[in-house]
């Protein structure tokens, strides 16, 4: 016999926080929605922050951290909201910075070239090419996964790794779903291609994401004092539980039409039916970030 839900729907993080030192925060889907702010996560995290708590956002965004703050900032989102920011950029960069290749080919829009910008690293064609880097599609507007079907085989057939800069497999922009990186770098994996994943749900970011809050707060990060918080089940609460840190899932993301009523409320029923066929459930669940 099924059992019940036993994910709590909580209102808001006020109900949550006691005990939590550490707040570890999806980007995309929780503090906006690719177009517009969600001004009351930014006061949720402020209030937390205000009450001696540390915030870092942990993004898949496929571009340095500090690129991040400035698209936050042109969309209006307090920067009273967070104390730090790590991306899958940051972890790519540096993994590429460190590496031994000096060839690779690109896959990704040209905004975000700035991954190997200044590295000792040149682009060129797949057949020249020692690496994958794949950022995400070249054109995210009209390209699916599918369209990178023989450009893959071309990278299969000569062995080459890749590097996936943003494991997502879509992320919200306004209204629209739009894939990411992370739908390519999965069929290169089902072709048998290698892949180093350098985002959420995969340890790299989360321990680059700890040592900042513990060098910023003097202090070891105590991981029964944390939780994430994210809107995607296959990175965000997979990677906390991989992490071993609870979990709060915000429904108002890209799995919303799955969990959200007709009310845009978190449909007990159609989250029983979500999270019943998830690997991991979040600790709790809330329609939006609140306080």
């Amino acid at each position: 016999m099924r059992c019940a839900i036993v994910t709590p729907i909580v209102h808001g993080l006020s109900g949550l926080v006691s005990g939590i030192d550490i707040l570890l925060v999806d980007v995309w889907g929780v503090l906006h929605n690719g177009l517009a702010p969600h001004p009351a996560a930014g006061e949720a995290l402020a209030r937390f922050r205000r009450g001696g708590g540390f915030v870092t956002l942990v993004s898949n965004a496929p571009r340095e951290s500090a690129r991040v703050v400035e698209f936050l900032d042109g969309l209006g989102v307090t920067r009273e909201a967070y104390d730090a920011v790590v991306t899958s950029g940051d972890i790519t960069r540096t993994m590429l910075a460190q590496g031994k290749h000096r060839t690779l080919a690109y896959f990704g829009p040209d905004r975000d070239r700035s991954l190997f910008a200044n590295l000792p690293l040149r682009e060129t064609p797949i057949a020249d090419a020692e690496i994958v880097l794949c950022a995400g599609l070249d054109d995210d507007e009209t390209e699916t996964p599918a369209d990178y079907a023989g450009r893959l085989a071309e990278c299969r057939a000569r062995a080459l790794p890749m590097i996936c800069a943003n494991p997502d497999l879509v992320v919200e922009r306004g209204p629209r779903l739009i894939w990411c990186a992370g739908a390519i770098a999965e069929d290169y994996e089902k072709i048998g291609g290698a892949v180093a994943w350098t985002g959420k749900p995969h340890g790299m970011i989360y321990d680059a994401a700890l040592d900042i809050a513990a060098l910023s707060r003097r202090a070891p990060a105590d991981r029964g004092r944390v939780m994430a918080i994210g809107d995607a089940i296959r990175t965000d609460v997979a990677g906390a539980h991989r992490l071993g840190v609870r979990s709060l899932m915000i429904a108002d993301g890209i799995h919303a039409r799955d969990l959200l009523g007709e009310d845009g409320q978190v449909d007990a029923a159609k989250a029983e039916l979500f999270l019943g066929e998830a690997a991991f459930r979040p600790t709790a669940i809330a329609a939006r970030l609140a306080w």
